[in-house]
């Protein structure tokens, strides 16, 4: 597809993503890729635009990341971020040295002059820092155009050569003025049109996996959460008949969720997916028994996963295609150039090594999640199944801590069950981003009946998020939690106390392992 693209080069910062993410808001298309991007990539791929990311080195140490300079003399516009200003001030003779006074947190920053960068921003306005280092001397023929009391370059540019640079984080929400910079940036100085529209992303992906495909078999991993199933109505409508949906059962569901994942997806729901059923509860239980490290959990299902869809696959003949609902936050927390591993996604870094199918297909494996909404809307999805509560590919496997066993995953799936009932009947559950209960393998004395009781702890958890890469918890109710609480030590055997998980995202994750 021909649209006009921005690239974020990565240098290890932890907010990477979130800068691809705030330049797609402004309806222009965004990828990141490692830093050693080669110079003739870059050419290929015509960007209207580059952005560094930051990082958590220092760029005057020898082993510290660099990109080739010849970057700066490509005629694209360049936005460094953090590391990436400090990355250019160096790479131009300018000087960066750690600083007297490091910054972390929100800062006023003063912005000195007229910029196509700070057009519409205020001339004191809010930005987060975390820097040690900082640039003590702009290179030659660049203006400094912001600063701080600790700071005295918070942002130079080189207009000339379309040079820009900025010392604080403009993709992370607390900067107030954040969103403004990289459009301004994306717009003022790249002068984007603003190309990057849902419905033509969700035309040409189609139009591409229809020629991709050709007249090959294709088998989708549908799982029934709305990653997968945007990605099987996709290929539905891409290739019909060749498409096969398996649905595997692994035991892991919330309750219910596979007879109704059947309702909507089986032969009798709207839609004509091929869609088989395999029901491998005991076979997974096999496989993760005695298990407790969460990323051998993540790993060993993922592998099963597979092994499952191989063995569905030579039933219905060679399957040439293999689908699956990989989304970009999955590909992000599971390594991405020089960032660190947060956990590996069960259908990312949980892959085995040998997958017996000639290619893999993520339609979606560069969209963020309200992204994956978006197109579901344009697919024709009902909005029912679009907004439905995001569930984990390896399920309750990641919201019981510790070894797995039926009887845990009984009563985490009651718990659950219990906590969203009592979310909805509260209309509650249209603010959060998402909501469940987990098992915690933390067992406490407690009383019941005038017995005592040693039993599990429930952990419930509830939280604000629009792009699931940060979180905030929610401040939900006291009668709601006092309900679910009341209910959950009640009607479910097995737990004798319940918390609620306060913590947003970072520092925690949203699920639990």
């Amino acid at each position: 597809m021909k649209r006009e693209m921005i690239i974020v080069l990565d240098f290890g910062g932890q907010y990477n993503q979130l800068i691809a993410r705030r330049v797609r808001e402004c309806n222009v298309y965004c990828e990141v890729h490692p830093y050693t991007l080669s110079l003739d990539k870059i050419k290929e791929m015509n960007p209207k635009g580059i952005i560094f990311t930051g990082g958590p080195n220092s760029v005057y140490k020898d082993e510290s990341p660099r990109c080739a300079k010849e970057i700066f003399d490509m005629g694209i516009p360049i936005l460094g971020i953090c590391y990436g200003a400090q990355l250019i001030a160096y790479m131009m003779d300018g000087k960066v040295s750690t600083a007297p006074v490091s910054e972390y947190g929100k800062v006023e920053v003063d912005v000195e002059a007229d910029s196509k960068l700070f057009e519409n921003v205020s001339s004191k306005t809010v930005c987060w820092m975390s820097h040690t280092d900082y640039i003590e001397k702009a290179p030659e023929g660049f203006s400094i155009t912001a600063h701080t009391p600790a700071c005295p370059v918070a942002a130079m540019e080189c207009e000339e050569k379309g040079l820009y640079a900025v010392q604080l984080h403009p993709e992370v929400m607390h900067t107030q003025e954040g969103a403004k910079m990289l459009s301004n940036f994306v717009y003022n100085v790249c002068k984007c049109s603003g190309d990057w529209k849902m419905d033509s992303f969700v035309e040409a992906s189609i139009e591409s996996i229809r020629e991709k495909v050709g007249d090959g078999k294709v088998l989708c991993a549908l799982s029934g959460g709305v990653d997968s199933s945007v990605a099987a109505v996709m290929l539905s409508k891409a290739v019909g008949k060749q498409l096969t949906c398996v649905f595997v059962d692994h035991g892991l569901l919330r309750k219910d969720e596979g007879d109704e994942v059947e309702a909507v997806f089986g032969p009798d729901g709207p839609y004509d997916l091929n869609f088989i059923r395999v029901n491998a509860q005991n076979r997974f239980y096999d496989k993760l028994a005695g298990i407790e490290d969460p990323e051998r959990k993540r790993k060993v299902i993922g592998e099963e996963f597979i092994r499952v869809f191989e063995e569905e696959a030579k039933k219905i003949g060679k399957v040439d295609f293999f689908v699956q609902g990989t989304i970009y936050p999955d590909v992000i927390e599971s390594g991405l150039g020089t960032s660190a591993v947060i956990k590996s996604h069960h259908n990312v870094g949980g892959l085995p090594e040998h997958v017996d199918f000639k290619e893999i297909i993520e339609p979606l494996r560069l969209l963020f999640k309200d992204e994956v909404r978006k197109a579901g809307l344009e697919l024709g999805i009902p909005e029912y199944l679009v907004y439905r509560q995001p569930f984990p590919g390896p399920g309750l496997g990641v919201r019981i801590v510790g070894a797995i066993t039926p009887e845990k995953v009984w009563i985490v799936q009651e718990a659950d069950a219990i906590y969203r009932e009592e979310i909805r009947k509260a209309g509650v559950d249209k603010e959060l981003g998402q909501y469940f209960a987990a098992l915690t393998n933390m067992r406490s004395v407690g009383c019941m009946g005038d017995e005592r009781t040693y039993d599990y702890a429930i952990a419930l958890r509830a939280v604000l998020t629009s792009d699931f890469m940060t979180a905030e918890s929610a401040e939900l109710p006291w009668e709601v939690l006092g309900a679910a609480t009341r209910r959950i030590v009640n009607e479910v055997k097995g737990v004798n106390r319940v918390l609620y998980d306060c913590t947003g995202k970072p520092p925690a994750t949203i699920e639990f392992e």
